[in-house]
């Protein structure tokens, strides 16, 4: 008899390969399997992708369901996002998304439905608390395939919402996922992977914003010999460290080093590294410390700041209730307000926050 024989699991199921294997993983497990879509827009992209789910959710024989979150979507990351750019700052959607409508309204949703476990194709490591392990709390981990670990995504998880979730991928590579997508018979076990942000559906993120926010034009200068270089499509557009899609050619490349927005000027530099745009120093607020408490403080360990960034060694200090400040040992790149600052202790997931300023 299959240990986890009647324990229901909402799948969270997209139409690609690592929810697909995730749910057909679960159901192998001895789980009573359910398939979710969560339709977040209307568009021909978001269809494809429902109708991908249910296809796969059939070949499986497991129900599956469609829950329209999108006027919800809306509100929580589009209406957040456009807000973020026009205030200057530069926000991450995906990890909004996770806190508010993956793990936010569709966990209560699922939990309401009598589930007990919501489940995902995310590329991260849980370990329940346990008693052999002497450990008092629920831990995320970095995923054993280290170049598609999500777990930076994931920093806003709470302990009670962790005793509901389950990461069924966690421990394999891509490859092996594809793998057992192809021996389970699954179609979509060479689909392509979109990079894409899923609302914008190909669209880039500066048109995507030109239709949402009304800006000025202002001019482009060379921070280092104040040459006017042209002329910039408006301030909430550009974010810094960017090198795509500035609108200088011919003597760059070129680097957004400061938004000037008292004077509605883009400054920029061809050094790469310019001073303007390295710190050793910033300040996060929101912070959510994975374990449920905040750990010993100061404390050492590893950030990074943005998801492609390779980890940092730091300290962090208490600022006040929920505001602390992180000190690099070696100076940081193009720190961006809006962005996530995240902490590790060697593999393990010890929380984050957004980067207020630096």
């Amino acid at each position: 008899m299959l240990k986890n024989h009647g324990a229901r699991v909402a799948v969270l199921m997209s139409g690609g390969v690592d929810s697909s294997v995730a749910a057909a993983l679960l159901k192998k497990q001895g789980y009573n399997v359910t398939g979710f879509f969560m339709i977040l827009n209307k568009s021909e992209k978001a269809k494809e992708a429902q109708s991908s789910a249910q296809k796969i959710a059939q070949f499986l024989n497991i129900p599956f369901y469609a829950l329209d979150l999108s006027s919800l979507f809306q509100k929580k990351i589009i209406d957040y996002l456009v807000a973020g750019y026009k205030s200057g700052r530069t926000p991450n959607p995906c990890i909004v998304c996770n806190k508010e409508i993956k793990f936010g309204a569709m966990l209560e949703k699922a939990l309401s439905f009598d589930f007990d476990y919501v489940a995902t194709g995310h590329y991260v490591k849980l370990k329940a608390k346990s008693e052999k392990r002497k450990v008092d709390h629920s831990q995320l981990f970095k995923a054993y395939d280290t170049k598609k670990d999500q777990s930076y995504f994931l920093y806003t998880l709470t302990q009670e919402k962790l005793k509901h979730l389950l990461f069924p991928i966690g421990d394999y590579t891509k490859q092996e996922v594809r793998l057992i997508a192809k021996k389970v018979g699954l179609s979509v076990y060479n689909r392509k992977e979109s990079q894409d942000i899923c609302f914008l559906g190909g669209e880039k993120m500066i048109d995507f914003l030109k239709k949402k926010i009304k800006s000025r034009a202002g001019k482009i200068m060379d921070i280092n010999t104040k040459k006017e270089l042209g002329c910039h499509q408006g301030l909430p557009f550009y974010t810094l460290g960017q090198r795509q899609g500035i609108g200088v050619g011919g003597t760059g490349p070129y680097y957004v080093v400061w938004i000037d927005s008292k004077r509605n000027i883009l400054w920029v530099s061809k050094d790469h590294n310019d001073p303007k745009i390295i710190g050793k120093e910033l300040i996060v607020k929101n912070v959510n410390w994975v374990a449920g408490k905040e750990p010993k403080l100061p404390l050492k360990c590893k950030v990074k700041i943005r998801y492609n960034q390779k980890l940092a060694d730091a300290m962090i200090k208490k600022v006040e209730q929920g505001i602390y400040k992180i000190f690099f040992v070696k100076s940081q790149r193009a720190i961006t307000r809006g962005q996530s600052a995240v902490f590790y202790s060697d593999e393990e997931l010890l929380g984050g926050g957004i980067i207020k300023g630096y």
